[in-house]
């Protein structure tokens, strides 16, 4: 069957520099290559690693039930559109009522207003965090939804602050490929680092069994305002930038849907998995537009159609009920990748396959 394959350190640090080297070198090639098109769908692929690492935090590694994504992201996104327009854009959004006077002139460069973005989406997860994360399972979901549609309320109502339902438009095209996948690159990094650090480990331990982590003498309480916080910070962040990719924002981006597709990601790649969020988010990005043509019509032999908006998520709501009823771990389950597990994955298969039948063997010579 073949021996188990075991790399050193300096072995697996030379492969990973080399994985990171050929990414750059991916960015370099994407940016300057790829149609306007293709490149804004990879350029999502990285925010949307940022949201399903942050929604990871909550849901899988913590055990949280949240679905207030959303309502974070825009706040994030308003946020640092305020700070980045200039004064001359602002003016020509705010038509129907003038902008609020302290906000008319300010102006920032994109990455001070990007952190004070990530830090106002924090604060209000912590605000939130604080009397909510009192709750459980479904009434945790509850409550974090309304809170992400006040929030998304709120933005519509605020005419002289956000532009109300009109939204805001000429944004600022700073969510460059090179600044998207960098944060991202940085987000996975810090990930990685908090998860194998003690606070990582009291996340795991407040997932698994919160009276045994109490007994041990994990703030049950902290720790899972903590790590709202930060997902929340870094909803913030990516909401930002989805924004200034789009370079136009309304309060109709932000509805529960948008939290729907990072669940979706999520679930699919591993809850508990960061690079399993990190693969899932390419699969899940690129292929809702790859099934776009769903939406439009459809010409087949037997089954024909004028048009179904919304028939591609029908599809992936599908995928979504299939994971959960016949692979609930998702695609990378609790496990992260390993240089140990890709060269040794056809050995792990081949053993797999080997016990599946002696199982079957051993089932159909106990029934004869």
């Amino acid at each position: 069957m073949g021996a188990i394959i075991t790399l050193n350190r300096k072995t697996k640090n030379i492969f990973t520099a080399a994985a990171i080297g050929l990414l750059v070198v991916f960015v370099f090639i994407a940016d300057n290559v790829f149609s306007s098109f293709t490149l804004r769908i990879f350029n999502l692929c990285g925010i949307y690693i940022i949201l399903a690492l942050s929604m990871n935090l909550i849901n899988g590694f913590t055990g949280l039930f949240s679905l207030g994504h959303a309502g974070f992201m825009a706040l994030g996104a308003y946020v640092s559109a305020l700070l980045t327009m200039s004064p001359a854009q602002k003016e020509v959004n705010f038509f129907l009522a003038p902008i609020v006077s302290w906000l008319a002139n300010i102006q920032l460069p994109f990455i001070p207003a990007l952190i004070i973005a990530g830090l106002v989406s924090g604060i209000a997860g912590f605000l939130i965090g604080a009397p909510v994360l009192r709750l459980r399972d479904d009434y945790l979901a509850i409550a974090t939804l309304g809170f992400a549609e006040i929030i998304r309320v709120v933005i519509t109502n605020l005419q002289t602050v956000t532009n109300g339902a009109l939204g805001l438009k000429g944004l600022p095209r700073y969510s460059t490929t090179y600044m998207i996948w960098a944060i991202a690159f940085v987000a996975a990094i810090f990930m990685l680092a908090l998860i194998n650090s003690a606070f990582g480990r009291s996340c795991r331990a407040v997932r698994d069994n919160e009276i045994a982590a109490q007994a041990m003498g994990i703030n049950i309480a902290k720790v899972k305002i903590q790590s709202f916080t930060i997902a929340s910070f870094m909803a913030g962040v990516g909401g930002a930038l989805l924004g200034h990719l789009m370079s136009t924002i309304d309060p109709k981006m932000f509805t529960f849907s948008l939290t729907y597709n990072i669940i979706l990601i999520v679930v699919l790649g591993g809850i508990g998995s960061i690079t399993g969020s990190i693969f899932a988010a390419v699969i899940v990005t690129i292929s809702m537009e790859a099934l776009r043509f769903l939406d439009g019509p459809l010409n087949f032999i037997f089954f024909r159609t004028q048009g179904l908006p919304g028939l591609r998520m029908v599809v992936f709501s599908f995928l979504l009920l299939m994971v959960v009823i016949y692979r609930q771990q998702g695609l990378m389950g609790t496990r992260e990748f390993s240089w140990n597990g890709l060269f040794n994955f056809k050995n792990i298969f081949v053993n797999k396959i080997a016990t599946l039948k002696s199982k079957i063997n051993s089932k159909s010579r106990g029934s004869n």
